[in-house]
């Protein structure tokens, strides 16, 4: 049996809180074209979690889209800040939770890339470029020691 993580987290606002638990080799990215498009990024870092491991606390706005495969998937939001929950067919047995909002992201590193097809080609090459401390006027930081390569 694998070990399960504890994670939790807030939409933007506070108005959704959730808390569930997650095995780390369930976490991938999804770089298929309806993550980029909603979240506006090359891909996005998923948690998936069945529906008896996840507790979701406060009114989520659910919009119904059809995936290239014909299947309805919801995709849940925060109706007030628009924080992206996760996504999930109308069954609701499986949830794919958005990574970016919950309070271990760090550690929630992604073990499988899906949709690569859809990749941007520079994401591959992505340390290599100029990486800021913070903002535009930021001091530089050495990417290696980010990618773990000191």
């Amino acid at each position: 049996m694998t070990e399960k993580m504890y994670i939790s987290g807030k939409c933007f606002c506070g108005q959704i809180s959730v808390e569930g638990r997650v095995s780390k080799q369930r976490v991938v990215a999804c770089h298929c074209k309806d993550c980029q498009k909603f979240s506006g990024a090359p891909f996005r870092s998923i948690a998936v979690i069945p529906k008896e491991d996840l507790i979701i606390i406060g009114e989520v706005t659910e919009y119904q889209k059809i995936a290239d495969s014909g299947n309805a998937r919801l995709q849940g939001f925060c109706g007030r800040c628009g924080t992206q929950l996760y996504a999930t067919g109308p069954d609701k047995e499986l949830f794919n939770v958005r990574a970016g909002f919950l309070d271990q992201h760090n550690d929630l590193q992604p073990t499988t890339h899906i949709f690569s097809k859809s990749s941007p080609k520079w994401v591959g090459k992505i340390k290599n470029g100029v990486w800021l401390n913070e903002g535009p006027n930021s001091q530089e930081v050495d990417s290696g020691k980010l990618f773990g390569e000191d």
